[in-house]
């Protein structure tokens, strides 16, 4: 089946889940890769629908989206809002992460690209077309949400186990474990900024909207995403540390793959070439050109009389090149002014 882009997913070849199957790659391998998850479309199913792809019994054309967090693939139909139809939009997060990371609604007012603000007059409704949005004001206006309170990162460990808790009912996980995550947070150590500025927390003083549907978002929205020590433990909490790494989204994994095929691509006589002096090039390209024309000479006989070019064939070949390469040098004459 299609996995495309899976976060930090390792083969299970040679380990415990295969042990009579040695990986060709890396045959010394650990009992189990911690940070694999499997879901739906390791049996071919994607999509809240969990239907196969291309879909035999579905004859309504509808492309399929990937969420940057869950990394699963949904029908655009089925994700609680309608995508942008200019299609100007880099990254998607379907309902149930925004659910489980509910404080990404305080950044979809100012940074989605079908911005979701409370001025918004026409909301899109979600699957049920009911209870689907929920106005979080400001502390000086009406009470605000209490779902958003759960992803504030001045409150204490308890309200994010509540949120590990809420989370463990999800149908969406991400790719790696939290312990995983918070190494990583710990070894790069990661640039944060000053615990007296928080991005969140200004936005979240805003009011804004929270409904029940997939937000999408626009090149480079990661960078817009707070740093501050608070934001990046409730990050590792989540287990969505990944949100603030440039080089995670799909399009660097794609740009990546182009360069990587690029160098694939590059030939190796040009970059020897370029390596060399004026005279150098020239030598070596004359001495490419006589083994091209010398060979291609010596195979045509082979051609003509239908036999079969064996090993012995090809060292003769080299040898005489060789004596005749010999015979031109030994024959030149140097003169000294």
């Amino acid at each position: 089946f299609e996995l495309y882009t899976k976060r930090n997913f390792r083969c299970d070849c040679g380990n415990s889940k295969f042990k009579n199957l040695e990986c060709k790659l890396f045959p010394d391998k650990s009992k189990v890769n911690s940070c694999n998850k499997y879901n739906d479309n390791f049996f071919g199913l994607y999509c809240v629908c969990k239907r196969p792809y291309p879909d035999p019994e579905d004859e309504v054309p509808d492309e399929m989206i990937q969420c940057v967090v869950c990394e699963d693939w949904f029908h655009g139909r089925h994700l609680g809002a309608i995508p942008p139809e200019s299609g100007d939009f880099q990254e998607m997060v379907c309902q149930a992460c925004m659910r489980r990371c509910s404080f990404l609604w305080a950044y979809a007012a100012q940074l989605a690209v079908t911005r979701i603000s409370a001025e918004d007059d026409g909301l899109l409704p979600n699957a049920t077309g009911m209870g689907d949005e929920d106005v979080s004001k400001p502390e000086n206006g009406a009470p605000q949400d209490n779902g958003l309170k759960e992803d504030a990162p001045e409150h204490g460990r308890d309200s994010v186990n509540e949120v590990k808790a809420e989370q463990k009912n999800e149908p969406c996980s991400s790719s790696s474990s939290e312990s995983d995550l918070q190494t990583v947070f710990k070894k790069e150590n990661i640039k944060t900024e000053p615990q007296s500025s928080c991005r969140l927390q200004e936005l979240q003083a805003k009011q804004f909207v929270k409904k029940d549907a997939a937000t999408y978002w626009p090149l480079n929205w990661r960078s817009k995403l707070c740093t501050c020590q608070d934001c990046m433990k409730m990050y590792g909490e989540l287990d969505v540390l990944f949100l603030t790494d440039e080089c995670d989204t799909v399009l660097a994994y794609e740009n990546k793959g182009k360069n990587d095929q690029a160098t694939d691509r590059r030939d190796p006589l040009m970059d020897t070439l370029s390596s060399m002096n004026r005279v150098q090039q020239v030598e070596l390209i004359c001495e490419y050109n006589d083994l091209k024309t010398e060979l291609k000479d010596y195979l045509k006989r082979f051609a003509d009389e239908g036999t079969v070019v064996k090993r012995e064939d090809i060292q003769q070949f080299f040898e005489e090149f060789q004596s005749k390469k010999r015979r031109r040098v030994d024959g030149l004459q140097y003169y000294c002014s």
